[in-house]
């Protein structure tokens, strides 16, 4: 009888573990990862020429040659709070991946008990144990291992580990976000200096030009309405260095918060002394080694590979859990001998474990991890595109602002020596001082517009700088071949 049994329970397991195994069929994913190789962009950079030792170094600001600033990036990554907020999302990722990785040892356990209860008169017991009082005591240490045939558990630990490294290299990014903010508030406030410089000049020459002004009153040659011009023109000079010494302050205010110091710090600023930089390379290996030189980029594909191992813990679920468990321990009514080898419990033995009937609970698990890969996928592409896209735009500026730069320095020659032109015709008297304040503020406009383009050079250059990965260079990577392997 028993062995007619056993066949037809034995195939109906069988059925039952096969059709669970398969219930996962026709759920896939859909994105593809972009091959950089595939993103065209040698002609938008063959104006630019190209270097094997382009990249930025990781201390890529001391080529600007200011201590000053040098100073201010090293307090800077030693005390801002967002980059410490960072390392400590490093610190629990590695955390989440360490709890990952206990699944992967044998897990022991001991207890001990001890219970006082009576026996009922009516029950199970028999006398002379039933209606009286026990004491029952336990103690025993259990250990259990669970077998990772299908690899669920090695590949979480895995999943664990990539998020821990993208959290790794988010804390790179944002090293890179606070040396590059804080170097563009430098740039800005030496820009300011220079544009207080010129609000100076031009103050000076105001007063020079009320100066010449009266003489020219008091002898009959101008009336007081070139007079009143003139006074006019003074308190507007004053107005702009107070607007720039207001700018400067700020500015130094922002210096001492990217600092992660009290606004004290900004008063002690002193006035920027950068290197004049030199000409625009670009690595010779870009833009395929763009994705192991982008924090962003090198942070994407982390996240890509941590959902392709959640995909592989997914599928495992559809598997039987096996584990080994086995126990030894102390068990006895009262405690005389207690501890004597009659008391002792001893047990062994597997343990599986099969949900068949789940409601798809698996296989929405399986196609939501699948979703998120290639929510992941696409997100990397994103930013794979932008990225490059981000170097070309700073080379693209770069280009223009030279051929305008070129324009604007020829523009200030002539403004400037109309404006000689009119301040000498005006000494000899045979031009009005409309004519001059006209042919100042070209001059000025100008010379303002040379500032601003030289500012925003250096800006583009450090865009470049941080479209180019501001020297991060990974320690470890993911592997590159993201595409169709889950």
């Amino acid at each position: 009888m028993k062995s007619g049994l056993i066949q037809p329970v034995s195939t109906m397991l069988a059925t039952m573990l096969l059709a669970a195994c398969a219930s996962s069929s026709g759920l896939h994913t859909h994105a593809k990862a972009i091959d950089p190789q595939d993103l065209e962009a040698a002609h938008s950079l063959s104006s630019v020429s190209l270097s094997t030792a382009a990249w930025p170094g990781e201390a890529w600001w001391i080529d600007l040659g200011d201590d000053q600033l040098n100073r201010f990036m090293s307090d800077a990554l030693q005390g801002q709070p967002s980059l410490h907020a960072a390392e400590a999302r490093v610190r629990a990722a590695q955390a989440v991946s360490g709890i990952a990785g206990a699944a992967l040892y044998p897990q022991a356990n001991a207890s001990a008990t001890s219970t006082r209860l009576r026996f009922s008169e009516a029950g199970t017991v028999p006398p002379p144990i039933a209606g009286t009082w026990q004491t029952i005591n336990d103690a025993a240490l259990g250990v259990s291992y669970e077998l990772d045939f299908w690899g669920k558990n090695r590949a979480a630990v895995e999943a664990a580990l990539d998020r821990a490294h993208a959290t790794e290299v988010d804390l790179q990014a944002a090293r890179l976000v606070l040396t590059t903010t804080l170097t563009r508030t430098y740039l800005r406030l030496d820009a300011a200096y220079d544009l207080r410089d010129l609000a100076e000049s031009t103050l000076k020459q105001r007063e020079q030009t009320l100066a010449l002004t009266r003489r020219r009153v008091a002898a009959q040659i101008d009336s007081e309405l070139e007079l009143t011009q003139a006074e006019a023109a003074l308190p507007a000079a004053r107005e702009r260095i107070a607007s720039l010494d207001e700018s400067i302050a700020l500015l130094n205010n922002q210096l001492a918060a990217l600092q992660g110091k009290g606004p004290d710090a900004g008063l002690v600023v002193q006035r920027p002394h950068l290197a004049k930089v030199g000409t625009v390379q670009l690595p010779s290996d870009l833009p395929v080694e763009l994705i192991g030189r982008r924090p962003d980029v090198v942070a994407g594909r982390w996240r890509v590979e941590a959902a392709r191992r959640d995909i592989k813990v997914a599928r495992a679920q559809f598997y039987p859990n096996i584990s080994l468990n086995a126990f030894v321990g102390l068990q006895r009514l009262g405690f005389d001998d207690f501890l004597s080898a009659g008391s002792r419990v001893i047990g062994i033995g597997p343990a599986l474990s099969l949900p068949i009937f789940d409601g798809g609970r698996r296989r929405g698990n399986l196609a939501l991890n699948q979703a998120a890969y290639d929510e992941s996928v696409e997100t990397y592409n994103a930013t794979l595109i932008d990225a490059l896209h981000d170097v070309v735009d700073q080379l693209v500026s770069l280009h223009w602002l030279e051929a305008q730069e070129r324009e604007q320095n020829e523009a200030l020659q002539l403004t400037q020596h109309a404006y000689d032109l009119a301040i000498s015709r005006y000494r000899s008297g045979v031009a009005n001082y409309l004519q001059v304040l006209i042919a100042e503020s070209q001059v000025l406009l100008q010379k303002r517009l040379v500032i601003e383009s030289q500012a925003r050079e250096r800006e583009l250059r450090l865009n470049l700088i941080r479209a180019l990965g501001g020297g991060y260079l990974p320690t470890t990577s993911p592997d590159p071949r993201l595409a169709d392997k889950s």
